[in-house]
């Protein structure tokens, strides 16, 4: 019965599946992640960046429907915050910042790691990030697992659809306002990076 009871339709089911796709929507930013994405591929095929993008997707998805199900309990396991989470994330965003405006590209240890990025940095932390992580873990503890689902579905299908096109994009721009992005949006991603390690440490010594 309990199983039952987990997968039950609630009667806000409609207001809570509108509130937490919206929620996610927003905190996730699909348009917002394809100036990004199209300055972390810039150096690819299109076919790479086609399996980039699917490796993205399918990994947030992922991520989201681990935390948004058992969230609590995987940090708690580690004795982990969500704003511990965060201070990580945004560590790892400002590596990456830098690491884009140095060097045009993600590299780690002088070696460019084109592959894993459709995991990292993408997948996590710029999709499935801290933000995306506690909206869905919320989702999940007021309105329950069906508008959790759903919602995530929803939002992953609008940003696999934004992410299939990016290349349409990336031809309209050309190679020097790629460059141009490139950098700009380094500067944006370690403002990102910086606020989500600023709530963190609020949140951790409040």
């Amino acid at each position: 019965m309990a199983g039952l009871e987990l997968f039950a339709v609630s009667a806000r089911f409609g207001e809570d599946l509108i509130k937490s796709t919206i929620a996610l929507f927003v905190v996730l930013d699909p348009v917002g992640s394809v100036p990004v994405f199209i300055a972390l591929t810039s150096k690819m095929e299109k076919a790479q960046r086609e399996a980039v993008s699917k490796t993205a997707i399918v990994t947030a998805a992922a991520l989201l429907f681990a935390f948004a199900f058992a969230g609590s309990q995987i940090l708690a396991i580690f004795g982990i915050t969500i704003f511990s989470f965060m201070i990580a994330g945004g560590v790892l965003l400002f590596i990456v910042s830098i690491e884009l405006l140095t060097h045009g590209e993600w590299r780690f240890a002088g070696v460019s790691v084109q592959e894993e990025t459709g995991v990292v940095p993408l997948a996590f932390p710029l999709l499935a990030g801290p933000g995306a992580i506690t909206a869905v873990i919320i989702s999940f503890q007021i309105g329950g697992i069906l508008p959790t689902a759903l919602s995530i579905l929803i939002v992953i299908g609008i940003t696999y659809i934004v992410l299939k096109y990016v290349d349409e994009i990336y031809r309209v721009l050309g190679r020097r306002g790629s460059l141009i992005i490139t950098r700009v949006f380094a500067v944006f991603i370690a403002a990102i990076a910086v606020q989500f390690i600023v709530q963190g440490v609020k949140q951790l010594f409040a």
